[in-house]
């Protein structure tokens, strides 16, 4: 008899199965898809759309609601096409109300991803970590995370990473009690953006259920712990939103200096024959090689 081959895991479930594990997983995050492909041939196990460095790679302006529902489903798309790992996209506030959120939950699961990031920010919202966030009340909180959860539950195969900026203005008891609230309508992983101190970090943890996500931003108002320390204090998934972007910057500002100074810049390059075998050449002439056999043999 002939067996069939075992059925790839989704993405969604990929993801559900890293949850599972009783460790903390660190996730650089992307912001095109050729940054999503070097996260993946590190050996990192997720990945997530920053919407940060997303607006600053695709628009070349700041995250504050300027990039469409459009274009940023259009990114990350592209980032989901080009990587096997999952990629957790970001929703912003769900462009509009809750059947907007509806909406933005079913194409985001539509184009690859894995889990799909609601948050409670007034729109347009704001970087987490700039100043003059601010969020809406508890019931439209609560209304679009609901709405995600419908939009799974009518056939989104998506999980839902819900985020409250709460801590900002209301304090960290408002925030938890938001967060514990999404968990209740559906949220499968939770993220109080910004405590500000190492107990605020514990008591999130403490406080809530399920998987808890750290936003780690250099510079930023939540401490940069080491990984230990965050798997210590009881968070699943510690992110990186700006690390990459900030990488790529400097080092491209850098080597455009040396090249004004007319000065030596191989030091900052990465080798030719690396590049291509990082972007996919490679494979590509490798994957091609059969059809040119194939052209002989009918020559």
């Amino acid at each position: 008899m002939t067996q069939t081959a075992a059925k790839p895991l989704s993405a969604p479930d990929k993801l559900r199965a890293l949850l599972s594990e009783d460790r903390l997983h660190v996730m650089p995050c992307c912001f095109d898809a050729l940054s999503a492909k070097l996260i993946a041939q590190e050996g990192f196990a997720l990945t997530f759309m920053s919407g940060f460095a997303a607006s600053a790679s695709r628009i070349g302006a700041p995250d504050l609601g300027l990039m469409s529902y459009g274009e940023v489903l259009d990114q990350a798309r592209n980032i989901c096409d080009a990587v096997q790992i999952p990629v957790i996209g970001d929703g912003d506030t769900g462009y509009g109300n809750a059947m907007n959120v509806r909406r933005t939950v079913q194409g985001f699961a539509k184009a690859g991803c894995a889990a799909v990031m609601i948050e409670d920010q007034v729109a347009p919202k704001r970087c987490g970590h700039t100043p003059g966030k601010a969020v809406v009340g508890r019931e439209e909180a609560y209304d679009r995370i609901r709405a995600a959860a419908d939009a799974r539950a009518a056939g989104a195969d998506i999980l839902i990473l819900a985020r409250t900026d709460a801590r900002h203005e209301h304090g960290l008891g408002e925030a938890i009690e938001r967060a514990a609230k999404f968990q209740e309508l559906g949220a499968d992983i939770l993220f109080v953006e910004a405590p500000k101190t190492v107990e605020e970090m514990r008591e999130v943890c403490d406080s809530l259920p399920g998987p808890k996500m750290a936003n780690i931003v250099e510079g930023g108002e939540t401490p940069d712990l080491s990984h230990a320390e965050l798997r210590d204090i009881g968070y699943a998934i510690a992110a990186y939103p700006l690390t990459l972007m900030a990488a790529a910057m400097r080092s491209m500002v850098s080597t455009l200096e040396a090249m004004k100074q007319d000065g030596d810049r191989s030091a900052l390059l990465m080798d030719f024959k690396e590049l291509r075998q990082r972007i996919g050449f490679d494979d590509y002439y490798a994957a091609s090689e059969i059809y040119q056999s194939s052209q002989r043999k009918m020559d």
